[in-house]
């Protein structure tokens, strides 16, 4: 039985300890959580049997098999950082924390809310010369982001289809640490951050999440189109991402 804690309570973390439950009750069994809102953490132990422990994170890598984190790329490196160190295994949702992470090797990335990594990974094989993210999300996707607070950009305000953002991965990242997630993804799968393009355009028209990743190297050419749904509790995640890491489980834990 595979003792499994959850960092973060929130709609990835409920999905995933439901299906944890449903799915999986015969081979794992959350026996710890961690979250910065206590209540968030104290509502979903309630619906987990038998209940887990609420505890930090230290304690929660040292007494669990297997990591989930679903909280936050501020800390996500760390905890991958630690999860290494003690030799446990970890998948971590918010891969923006990896970017700078070189031990990636014993971390499960799952592939988000975005197809085709695998492609991608095996295009890094040879050379790749040029990845490009183009993401699509409503303005409710974007609310929040450091990038249109600093640059006080109104994203209620938008009226029409408007690029806000084109740049590199790594400032993507940085930018949009709730958002964009998948350009991370995109990054570790490929060619690095510096080296990926990222365009961020939105539309009040829009109502799904979509990502078109293009790759160009010696392979030839390679070109996927992603259309989320997003989350019903979190705008900010799409549905896939969930899904994704439901996927990543069931492949570690059988």
């Amino acid at each position: 039985m595979k003792k499994i804690g959850i960092i973060g309570c929130g709609a990835i973390g409920a999905g995933i300890a439901e299906f944890i439950q449903q799915k999986l009750k015969k081979k794992a069994r959350i026996v710890a959580l961690c979250d910065l809102d206590f209540k968030k953490a104290q509502s979903l132990s309630k619906k987990i049997t038998p209940r887990p422990r609420l505890t930090n994170i230290d304690y929660l890598i040292k007494k669990c098999d297997l990591i989930i984190e679903a909280a936050s790329p501020k800390i996500s490196g760390k905890i991958a950082q630690k999860a290494v160190s003690l030799k446990k295994e970890a998948l971590i949702m918010s891969t923006g924390g990896l970017l700078n992470f070189k031990d990636i090797k014993s971390i499960y990335v799952p592939s988000g809310a975005v197809c085709g990594m695998d492609g991608v990974r095996a295009a890094a094989i040879g050379k790749i010369k040029r990845v490009t993210l183009t993401t699509r999300k409503p303005p409710k996707g974007l609310r929040g982001a450091p990038y249109l607070e600093k640059r006080k950009i109104d994203i209620d305000k938008i009226k029409k289809e408007t690029v806000i953002y084109n740049g590199t991965a790594q400032d993507a990242v940085k930018h949009f640490p709730k958002n964009i997630n998948v350009a991370a993804t995109l990054s570790i799968s490929g060619i690095g951050p510096r080296q990926t393009k990222v365009r961020i355009i939105t539309s009040p028209e829009y109502n799904t999440n979509s990502h078109e990743v293009e790759v160009e190297g010696e392979f030839g050419r390679l070109f996927t189109k992603t259309e989320n749904v997003p989350s019903k509790e979190n705008p900010k995640t799409s549905q896939l991402a969930i899904y994704s890491a439901l996927a990543k489980l069931k492949e570690v834990i059988g």
